[in-house]
C-alpha cells in the first residue's frame, strides 16, 4: 500500500520536508498552504487551503510551518480531528541508541543525535545541527542549520536556537526563547525573550 502525506505550509521548509517524505517512501505527496497562490511545490501538486484537509482521510499529515505558535495551533487541531502526523528523518541524520523522538518532528540531513536524547513533537532539528547525548527538546522547538548543543541540555517548548548557535553543556533554556544566529550560550536562561552574542544576552 501506497504512503500518502498532505504537507501543511508550501514555503522553503515545505520543500524540505517533501524531499525527506520522498526519502521515507512517501509515493503521493501534496500541499495544502493558505497563503501560497503556487501551483506546485517541489514539483508536487498545492490542491487547496487547510480547510481542505479533511478530504485527505487516508493521508497521513505533516505541519512544515516555521512559527511554533502557528505550528502548535495547526498540529493540534489536526490531530483533534483524527488526522495522522507524520515524523520525518532523513537517511542521513544520525541518530543514537535510545532517542526518543515525537511526532511530527523533523530531522533534516546531516543532524547528529546523540543516545538518551527525548525529543518532543513538532519540533525541527535543522540540516547538519548537533545534539549531544542526554539533551531534552520539548515539543515545537526548532535548533537551527548548524546549531550545536553539547551535553545534557534542555531546550523548551517554541524556542527557537538560531542558526549556528551554540550551547553549552549542561544548560537549561526556557520556553518561548530566541537564541539569535551564531550566539553563545553559556549559563541558564529562565526568562522567555530573545537572546544574542558571546556570550548570549537578553537583548
Amino acid at each position: 500500500m501506497s504512503k500518502k502525506l498532505v504537507i501543511i505550509g508550501a514555503g522553503g521548509h515545505g520543500k524540505v520536508a517533501a524531499d525527506i517524505a520522498s526519502k521515507n517512501g512517501y509515493s503521493e505527496i501534496v500541499f495544502l498552504d493558505d497563503v501560497s497562490t503556487a501551483k506546485e511545490c517541489l514539483g508536487y501538486p498545492l490542491v487547496g487551503k487547510l480547510n481542505m484537509a479533511g478530504q485527505f482521510g487516508d493521508f497521513d499529515f505533516f505541519v512544515a510551518v516555521g512559527n511554533p505558535k502557528i505550528r502548535e495551533e495547526i498540529m493540534t487541531e489536526l490531530s483533534y480531528k483524527g488526522m495522522k502526523m507524520a515524523t520525518l528523518i532523513h537517511p542521513n541524520a544520525v541518530l543514537g541508541k535510545n532517542v526518543s523522538v515525537g511526532e511530527g518532528t523533523i530531522i533534516a540531513a546531516g543532524a547528529v543525535v546523540n543516545p538518551d536524547t527525548v525529543i518532543g513533537k513538532g519540533v525541527i532539528i535543522n540540516t547538519s545541527s548537533s545534539i549531544d547525548h542526554d539533551n531534552i527538546i520539548e515539543d515545537f522547538a526548532h535548533i537551527s542549520v548548524g546549531a550545536h548543543l553539547a551535553g545534557t541540555v534542555k531546550v523548551g517548548k517554541s524556542t527557537w536556537v538560531g542558526i549556528g548557535a551554540v550551547v553549552s553543556n549542561n544548560i537549561n533554556i526556557c520556553g518561548n526563547c530566541t537564541i539569535g544566529a551564531g550566539a553563545v550560550v553559556v549559563k541558564d536562561i529562565d526568562e522567555p525573550g530573545t537572546y544574542i552574542g558571546v556570550p548570549a544576552k537578553k537583548k
